[in-house]
């Protein structure tokens, strides 16, 4: 009796070091990146974790790029939390994607970093997947926001190394409207920098901006009252992060505002369509301040793929008001023949 119960802890204690080893933090070298301006980034690091079996085939791989200013720990999160995409049926990798603070960016970079594009994001995590962990072909690739640019840009750039793209909260390319904000904040930045203002104030106002645009008015008016709202401004004043810095922040934020699939492509969406092989679901909210939703519409259009428009009055958070019903049309996607 006593040795089955010592057989039962440990098995209780492998089953805990492989859910453990799956959530976190891992880190690949990747030799030097070659970026698309001709520079490049010497000895860059890529951070991912891992969710869920692969197979022996390598057939059940999806990727899962993150956000702008997000990590493959947030990520982790709304995986293991929510449990967002099936891990008993995927392989599912979550890739920190360049200037991230996790991997290669002008926080952690012992040079002067180059300016970075989506495509080089893309890159970046093909040379990862195929060198350091031998894949040849990925069956999904999934991302919201920035992530969502990064596997459109995979649709376009790896064609043939893909099955399924998922983009929620997207845009094939800027509207004249993302490049206000985008422009607002970047000269806010850089004027303040010239001022002198600290990292910290700096912060507190872009972070006062993105919620004013990544929100509705009517979210806002219902969700905060009037009694609340000094707390919630207090809120606002908060430590700079140590691994997101204000640079980090520009370089991913440029990368966005130069967003642009056909971009070699004689700026042509009918064109791109010529070379997407992968099957495309595209999710916009109708409320969506911070990535207009107009490009993303015509290129559904286009391409006539699968689409879903998210109708409350979240804004760019809509797929967090509707995360149940998200979850289970993308999933359905994902087993769809």
């Amino acid at each position: 009796m006593k040795f089955i119960l010592v057989l039962i802890i440990n098995f209780l204690i492998f089953l805990s070091s492989v859910t453990w080893s799956q959530s976190i933090q891992k880190f690949a070298e990747i030799g030097d990146l070659t970026l698309i301006n001709g520079e490049k980034i010497i000895d860059c690091r890529i951070g991912y974790c891992t969710f869920g079996k692969l197979n022996t085939d390598k057939s059940n791989v999806i990727i899962y790029p993150s956000w702008f200013e997000g990590t493959s720990e947030s990520i982790s999160s709304l995986i293991t939390k929510y449990n967002f995409i099936d891990t008993t049926k995927y392989f599912i990798i979550a890739i920190d994607a360049l200037g991230n603070g996790i991997s290669t960016s002008p926080s952690n970079y012992k040079n002067d970093f180059p300016q970075i594009t989506i495509r080089d994001m893309v890159n970046s995590q093909y040379k990862f997947l195929t060198e350091n962990l031998g894949i040849k072909h990925i069956y999904g690739a999934i991302g919201g926001s920035m992530g969502s640019m990064q596997v459109l840009e995979w649709a376009v750039a790896y064609p043939d190394f893909i099955n399924k793209v998922a983009a929620y909260l997207t845009t094939p390319k800027m509207t004249s409207y993302d490049l206000l904000w985008m422009n607002t904040q970047l000269n806010m930045i850089e004027s303040s920098r010239k001022k002198g203002m600290s990292e910290k104030e700096i912060r507190k106002i872009s972070d006062m901006i993105n919620a004013m645009i990544a929100r509705t008015p009517g979210y806002i008016v219902e969700n905060i009252k009037e009694e609340d709202f000094p707390s919630y401004l207090i809120s606002f004043d908060k430590e700079v992060s140590k691994i997101f810095t204000l640079d980090d922040y520009i370089v991913q934020l440029k990368a966005m505002m130069n967003h642009d699939i056909s971009h070699n492509y004689n700026g042509s969406l009918e064109e791109v369509v010529k070379i997407i092989k992968a099957k495309l679901f595209i999710i916009v909210s109708e409320t969506d301040m911070m990535v207009n939703p107009a490009e993303a519409l015509r290129f559904a259009e286009i391409t006539n793929c699968k689409k879903m428009v998210l109708k409350n009055n979240c804004g760019h958070l809509a797929v967090t008001c509707e995360l149940e019903k998200v979850k289970s049309e993308i999933n359905r996607f994902l087993s769809e023949d």
